[in-house]
């Protein structure tokens, strides 16, 4: 079976802080909102990957990891690994990838990764 996940999403204790918090430290952009009557989930711009969205609720942090691949994992570590709780230093992977994880303020594990393959 061939797969291809267009959308995943993680649990947050208070949405606004946590879209501050992926703004402020991560550099994403919020697209969009929802209701919009009392927003309890927002979804951020994405370039061809998967769509990554925050939804406020009681059950957080979300089980599982989020990794995102970029082209430049060394300059991100180096920009994130003061101003967030890190889980995973910078390190190679022993299957050509050199990665990452922090702890976004929910403990949501985000795991970043450049392929080298």
């Amino acid at each position: 079976m061939k797969t291809r996940l267009l959308h995943a999403r993680a649990n947050v204790k208070d949405l606004n802080a946590a879209v501050q918090w992926y703004e402020e430290v991560l550099g994403f952009t919020v697209a969009a909102i929802w209701p919009p009557e009392k927003p309890n989930y927002v979804h951020f711009e994405h370039d061809g990957g998967a769509m990554f969205a925050l939804l406020e609720h009681e059950n957080y942090p979300t089980p599982g990891r989020f990794n995102f691949y970029v082209d430049d994992v060394d300059s991100l570590w180096d920009k994130l690994k003061n101003k967030t709780e890190v889980l995973e230093e910078l390190f190679s992977t022993p299957y050509g990838s050199r990665k990452f994880t922090i702890l976004d303020i929910d403990g949501n594990e985000l795991g970043f990764v450049q392929d080298n393959t």
